[in-house]
């Protein structure tokens, strides 16, 4: 019975036994340390993947914010677009490649290759999203809508339209595809005109139900903005621009019409300019905005500040008469000279007949500090104050050494590089009594964001000689043999200048034509520079060039704003003294 017995005893090995205990026990153990390190060292990938699956984004848009000129007119607006994008998965899942006919109107109406649109939407075939076009018009989108091509969707959008064309280009600017500024006032005032976005982040089910919202973000709408800019006096001042280019066969050209007493800029227009609707092929000198950035020696329309500068010193009156007898002078073996001798000349006399002999006398008998330093105090070598992107400071030099020579050609526009925004604010200055102004691209008023500028207003000349400048500046207009600057029913004054083209190693063989005025005399509103570069015909003096610019856009923007006619009022302010000449 023993041996029966133990015939039957269980014959298992005890360490197979353990081996399975310890491997059970390991699995659970590794079970409990993946759990640990997921739920405490590394939950965030279980997180992510959760809210990828549950999170979503749904984000409100505001369109960009529109900018007017200063009587509400619009300049540039935002319309509704359309924006055409594939799901290459989708597509794929669905052989919608297979549609062919579908594929080729696609192709047709956007004006693409198909075979070229289909390798762009299939080229990975696991993305989920791929741009086709931006920006269609919304009877294009109506129409790809129509076609139903899987994979293929529309997703609306908001383009720049801008209704004025190249006559504001230069001064608005324009956006990229993405909305955002990168030229002119859209670059400057981006972040004004563009807003905040609108956002809310909820959770959703399986079946795409909502059943928790977790943030709403309300959107920040855009302000619009207004320009100091008059659209009327702008593409008045942008025709004559381009005709006169035109006519005289010019590189180039630029105009600048100011309000004397708030330092606005009524209109900044550029010649050749582009269309900021369709800037396909542009060259690229055309987005240069030349009245801002381009700088030239301003030549004889530097004059009246040589002229002012003496009588702020008190080296000359209105009735100091100054003798350029023989009508030629050497200084440092340099000569200066006038084209012919005039002899004898009051201050007025100088800027009528743009004596070089004139000024040169007047600058030599005043200290050199003095001299630059009205330079400085006038604006030159700094910026306007506009705030707008690429504004140049011209070239005015900072230095202890200046040579009688240097002085000499300073003081009748050479040595000195301005632009023609800088060269308007001076007339502006002398215009309004001395008093320099920061100019402005937007329109002054209490609910309107200012204009950055460092710059406050300051008196830099006395009222007193700045009315005597301005007297003898329509003398100029009114007495010069050649002089093509008048307006019919005002009274206007105003100063021409014609310089060569620095170049480097000195000056070349173009010309720059150039006028600066201002008007009406009796009560001065407006400055206007005009700006004649390289014209190329026989004619390129800015008396030639640039003045009957000047008089034909000077005369319709005093009509525009209404301002009455005074050629008929009394002179008895502009009279000049009538004591014994002082002489120089």
């Amino acid at each position: 019975m023993k041996k029966q017995a133990d015939k039957y005893k269980p014959t298992t090995v005890a360490w197979r036994f353990y081996l399975v205990l310890g491997v059970i026990v390991l699995v659970y153990f590794g079970l409990a340390a993946r759990t640990a390190y997921i739920q405490v060292v590394e939950p965030e990938m279980l997180k992510k993947q959760g809210d990828m699956r549950s999170l979503r984004t749904a984000a409100s848009k505001v369109h960009r914010g529109s900018i007017v000129d200063r009587n509400g007119r619009e300049l540039a607006v935002s319309v509704p677009v359309e924006t055409v994008w594939a799901d290459p998965k989708i597509v794929m899942q669905n052989n919608a490649l297979a549609m062919v006919e579908h594929w080729q109107a696609l192709a047709d109406v956007l004006d693409k290759d198909v075979n070229i649109l289909k390798e762009r939407v299939t080229r990975n075939p696991a993305k989920r999203f791929v741009y086709v076009e931006r920006q269609v018009s919304p009877a294009m989108a109506a129409y790809i809508k129509q076609l139903k091509i899987p994979g293929i969707h529309l997703r609306k959008e908001s383009k720049r339209f801008y209704p004025t064309g190249e006559i504001s280009a230069h001064i608005v600017g324009f956006t990229n595809v993405d909305d955002k500024g990168i030229e002119g006032v859209e670059r400057v005032y981006d972040q004004l005109l563009t807003g905040e976005n609108g956002k809310k982040q909820y959770r959703k089910d399986a079946k795409g139900n909502r059943i928790e919202v977790l943030k709403d973000v309300e959107s920040t709408p855009p302000e619009d903005l207004t320009l100091s800019i008059d659209q009327r006096i702008q593409a008045l001042a942008y025709t004559e621009l381009k005709g006169a280019v035109k006519a005289f066969k010019a590189s180039s050209g630029s105009v600048v019409v100011t309000n004397v007493h708030t330092g606005e800029i009524l209109a900044l227009v550029n010649s050749p300019s582009y269309n900021p609707n369709n800037r396909r092929n542009v060259a690229i000198h055309r987005f240069r905005n030349r009245a801002i950035t381009d700088f030239y020696e301003p030549g004889s329309t530097m004059k009246p500040l040589t002229v002012l500068s003496a009588l702020e010193f008190g080296s000359a009156t209105t009735n100091t008469v100054v003798d350029t007898n023989p009508g030629r002078m050497r200084i440092g073996g340099r000569r200066v000279s006038d084209p012919r001798n005039h002899g004898e000349q009051t201050l007025t006399d100088i800027l009528v007949n743009s004596s070089n002999m004139g000024t040169t006398k007047l600058a030599l008998d005043m200290p050199k500090e003095f001299f630059l330093d009205k330079f400085f105090e006038a604006g030159f070598g700094e910026s306007t104050g506009t705030g707008l992107i690429g504004e140049s400071s011209g070239i005015m030099h900072d230095r202890q050494r200046w040579s009688q020579i240097e002085l000499a050609t300073l003081s009748y526009g050479m040595g000195v590089a301005a632009t023609p925004l800088q060269l308007a604010r001076f007339y502006a200055t002398i215009a309004n009594g001395g008093i320099k102004r920061p100019l402005t691209i937007l329109k002054k008023s209490k609910t309107t964001t200012a204009s950055p500028s460092l710059f406050e207003e300051q008196r830099v000349f006395s009222a007193k000689y700045s009315q005597e400048v301005v007297s003898m500046l329509e003398h100029v207009v009114n007495d010069h043999p050649v002089e093509q600057a008048k307006v019919a029913g005002y009274r206007v004054g105003g100063k021409t200048g014609t310089a060569f083209k620095a170049m480097a190693g000195g000056y070349g063989n173009d010309y720059v034509g150039l006028f600066a005025g201002i008007a009406p005399i009796s009560n001065p509103e407006l400055a206007i520079v005009v700006v004649i570069n390289e014209p190329g015909g026989d004619l390129y003096h800015g008396g030639e060039v640039a003045a009957p610019v000047f008089s034909r856009i000077m005369k319709g923007a005093l009509r525009l704003l209404n301002i009455a006619p005074d050629a008929n009022t009394a002179t008895a302010n502009n009279s000049l003294n009538t004591k014994e000449p002082s002489h120089v």
